[in-house]
């Protein structure tokens, strides 16, 4: 009797664990990207209203705030039962997107919406910017979802006063100077992103913060040369947080074409956008290891890391150079 229920045990621990291995699996995957050209004529048409400009990157802003909350397993970052809190690829790669989300959010407040730099804040903007950046690890009083959720309906009710012909409170102003604000900010995270891959394999980087000014000072004392390397149980985390970054631009950048379209082709920069796109794609291909190699960077092991690094470099790149094309007169 006794041996039944030892084996009786044995077998519904086994199981639990297959449900939660299997469970876990199911929740790692990743999104697809979304047609937002689609999306926002979709949306604007059951709101009875035709896309204007900047109706695209509301649309990409909500959509990608969403996913984070109604894909698969839901919101992970801030869950405290398993499996969730025993994986940590999911809430990495949840943990870029939101980094991106934060900065669009932030720009939009106070630079998409706003006509100078002393024109008033719009309302519903002022109400989404700050619901964005709570711990996106808060389980509870508030938990991140319902901040997150009460910033998408902000963003919804900015997005209807938006459209509507009635209501001329709400604007997007489609600006060259705006555009360039956003691109620096983008430009910034994905070279920290790069910086931070590379690091995988460990390097010496030379001290270049006070480079091409002469009486620039900083505070403290640092070295003129320092090794820089990522911990190996955080090398997996820092590929997934640049692979949802990189998931979420994909969905700005394309809603940037479309609302910022004239401005691009009067700058002759669409293939600009076009090819930022298409460096990021090439982010999103499959992993077929199931794990994150880190060999060297020619030695016979791939590191993936680095893999990961040349496509947000290239990406980056391709921002500096559309951000060159948008500030020449």
């Amino acid at each position: 009797m006794f041996q039944l229920t030892k084996r009786k045990i044995i077998g519904i621990v086994l199981a639990v664990f297959l449900f939660n291995y299997l469970l876990a699996v199911y929740w790692s995957i990743e999104p697809d990207i979304t047609d937002i050209k689609t999306l926002s004529q979709q949306q604007a048409s059951e709101e009875g209203f035709d896309p204007v400009t900047g109706y695209a990157t509301v649309t990409a802003l909500i959509h990608v705030t969403e996913t984070l909350l109604d894909k698969p397993g839901g919101y992970l970052s801030n869950d405290v039962m398993p499996p969730s809190v025993l994986m940590d690829n999911m809430p990495s790669w949840e943990l870029g997107a939101l980094n991106q989300v934060r900065d669009l959010a932030l720009i939009m407040r106070k630079d998409f919406s706003r006509s100078q730099a002393q024109s008033t804040e719009h309302a519903q903007l002022k109400i989404a910017q700050p619901k964005f950046n709570i711990d996106h690890s808060s389980w509870q009083f508030p938990s991140a979802e319902a901040e997150y959720r009460d910033g998408i309906e902000a963003l919804r009710a900015y997005r209807t006063q938006l459209a509507d012909p009635n209501d001329p409170n709400a604007q997007f102003y489609a600006r060259a100077d705006n555009l360039v604000v956003w691109l620096g900010e983008v430009q910034s995270r994905l070279g920290s992103m790069s910086q931070r891959l590379a690091a995988a394999v460990g390097r010496s980087r030379v001290n270049t913060s006070l480079a091409g000014e002469q009486g620039a000072t900083q505070s403290t004392f640092a070295p003129s040369e320092e090794v820089i390397k990522t911990s190996w149980w955080q090398i997996d985390n820092v590929f997934y947080e640049a692979r949802g970054e990189a998931w979420a631009l994909i969905h700005f950048f394309k809603a940037i074409e479309q609302d910022f379209g004239g401005v691009l082709e009067k700058k002759n920069a669409t293939v600009a956008v076009r090819q930022i796109v298409r460096e990021l794609e090439a982010t999103q291909d499959t992993v077929w290891s199931p794990m994150i190699l880190n060999g060297t960077g020619f030695g016979l092991m791939a590191n993936h890391s680095l893999v990961m690094a040349n496509y947000i470099s290239r990406a980056n790149a391709a921002i500096i150079n559309l951000n060159n094309l948008l500030t020449r007169g």
